[in-house]
């Protein structure tokens, strides 16, 4: 039965331990969108800070996050979802008509992006502003540079003081002599706890409990006392020192890693996005140079088939004339297809809908080539490249790697100690004061031999291989870099060489064209032809020997470090470089 006792002590339990339980539980259900507000705060100021440090340019991500699903939701939980698979007797398939005019409906296909009203109109900054807002890798690179921050708010939280609240209420019974017997026992505990930054750890308590015999009646049987407790263990060889950092080193140096991949990203999305974007000028350039040996060939077919009803022409050369311009319609067709997929393409990377119509506007950036030799970009490559940066500091790490492991080999030896202020020893309810002359303490220094640390000394060895093999990938990624860098400067060169090759071609076989047209009554089909494919053909190398050449300067740039890219997406003009955007 129910004692006065027993309500005084379920009240009392009530009142110091179960409501600030309940309170706390229904705090922190009600802030759970204040504290994930709290927690982007802070996520955005260590980003920003760790980005002051690295440079002026480097964009710090800004994202907007959604609020976390209830607990009722039940979205994935069907064990057996369904799936559309509709037996073939369920589809339908509608046969073309052969004679629809495929031409023009191809064409309006492929024209469909330039004919839209609502067409997003790019050029090059636009489409590199539009990654950096939503391209899917530029948001997973940007996820990857947040997660590395919430890591070390996870970590630097573990070494701050950490509150703690238990409340517990248990039931002990058995038998007496036949006769039941059962008890309520009731235990609160407050405590805050705190990593020491060399090893170790501190803790302070406040322990309040009570216990009740349910059974019986006799004054007495309700105890109630507390106690502030003070304690805390150092490690004072194996686990002491800056070792009992390492999770926190690791972490804070992993968060300028991300840094720098996100920087180093951000740059290689920037040349990537352009050789997309000049692939599709290229495109669109071959497009109109098609389009105009198209019309000459029409414009030959038309004169030929004038001259052949002139009796001036045999038969064969009309039909020479015909059979080039059918294929140059269809390569018209073809080259306009291939644009239409590239275009696709290069909407899905933007993260646009592959639905949404997009006009490419043409931009010319022109950037000036670099006078540099082979050992200057090597130098500038091997100042300035994150990614080198990052691999010479990884190597750092798996030294220390080392030494940590070596660490684990010493002996334990542990120093512990507290103090325990309790309330009244002898009182039936001790309350909220507490007696100093009961003052207790304890002490302990515990020496513990390293009779077995076979794993220990397996983990050292392979600390040890893997710091090896860190050094031989730091240097076969230092010679790659090196092998980029004089790679990138020779490319230039090359790129510079074609070009100049390839407009000396276009001036020539213009040069020829335009004797042909003087000429035009001694000059047969086929040398005709051959001629509006060779001009075809130069003005698509001198096109490509362009696009090479901007490429070249930007990869340059990339493989030495140099390339500066605005928070926006654009290219940051280096000193001693004309700004040519147009």
């Amino acid at each position: 039965m129910m004692t006065s006792n027993n309500i005084i002590a379920v009240r009392t339990w009530l009142r110091t331990g179960l409501a600030v339980s309940l309170v706390a539980a229904l705090g922190l259900s009600a802030g759970c969108d204040s504290g994930l507000r709290s927690i982007d705060r802070r996520t955005d100021a260590l980003l920003r800070e760790t980005n002051e440090r690295l440079g002026r340019e480097t964009r710090t991500p800004a994202r907007q996050w959604p609020d976390p699903p209830s607990l009722s939701d039940r979205v994935g939980l069907d064990k057996r979802p369904g799936t559309n698979n509709p037996d073939a007797d369920q589809l339908t398939f509608t046969v073309a008509d052969e004679t629809r005019d495929v031409a023009e409906r191809l064409r309006a296909m492929q024209d469909e992006e330039a004919a839209a009203a609502d067409a997003l109109v790019l050029d090059l900054p636009g489409a590199l502003r539009q990654a950096q807002l939503t391209a899917r890798e530029f948001l997973s690179a940007e996820e990857d540079y947040i997660l590395a921050a919430i890591r070390l708010l996870i970590e630097r939280h573990r070494w701050e003081p950490r509150l703690f609240a238990t409340s517990t209420v248990g039931v002990s019974g058995g038998w007496d002599d036949g006769v039941p017997r059962s008890a309520l026992n009731i235990v609160n505990e407050l405590s805050a706890r705190r990593q020491l930054p060399f090893g170790g750890e501190v803790a302070a308590r406040w322990v309040w409990q009570a216990a009740e015999d349910l059974r019986s009646n006799v004054s007495g049987r309700y105890r109630q006392s507390s106690a502030i407790v003070l304690d805390g263990n150092i490690p004072l060889l194996r686990g002491a020192g800056w070792v009992a950092q390492e999770s926190l080193i690791q972490s804070e140096r992993n968060l300028v890693y991300a840094a720098r991949d996100f920087e180093e990203f951000r740059r290689n999305l920037f040349v990537s996005i352009a050789s997309d974007y000049f692939g599709l000028l290229q495109q669109l350039d071959g497009i109109e140079s098609q389009e105009q040996q198209l019309r000459s060939f029409e414009a030959l077919e038309a004169r030929q088939k004038a001259w052949y009803d002139a009796g001036k022409l045999p038969e064969i050369d009309v039909n020479l004339a015909a059979n080039n311009t059918l294929n140059a319609r269809a390569s018209l067709a073809n080259r306009r297809e291939s644009y239409v997929l590239a275009l696709d393409r290069f909407k899905v990377r933007l993260g646009l809908p592959v639905r949404q119509a997009v006009v490419i506007k043409p931009f010319e950036l022109t950037i000036p080539e670099p006078d540099v030799t082979m050992t200057a970009a090597t130098e500038l490559a091997l100042s300035y490249r994150l990614d080198l940066q990052n691999q010479r500091d990884r190597l750092d790490d798996a030294r220390r790697q080392v030494r940590v492991a070596r660490n684990n080999l010493l002996p334990d030896l542990d120093l512990a100690a507290g103090v325990t202020f309790p309330t009244e020893e002898d009182a039936r309810e001790g309350g909220m004061v507490y007696e100093l002359d009961d003052t207790r303490y304890n002490a302990s220094l515990t020496f513990g031999l390293p009779l077995d640390r076979e794993i220990e000394r397996l983990q050292l060895r392979a600390a040890m291989i893997a710091q090896q093999s860190a050094e031989r990938a730091f240097a076969r990624f230092r010679d790659e870099v090196i092998l980029d860098a004089r790679a990138r400067v020779r490319e230039i060169e090359r790129a510079r060489f074609n070009l100049v090759l390839a407009e000396k071609r276009v001036e020539i076989t213009k040069r020829r064209a335009e004797e042909q047209e003087i000429r035009a009554d001694e000059v047969d089909t086929q040398a005709r032809v051959d001629t509006a494919t060779d001009l075809l053909n130069a003005e698509q190398a001198r096109d490509q020997a362009r696009t090479d050449l901007r490429n070249s300067v930007l990869n340059y740039l990339l493989a030495t470090g140099q390339l500066r890219v605005a928070r926006d997406g654009t290219i940051v003009p280096l000193p001693g470089m004309a700004n040519q955007e147009d």
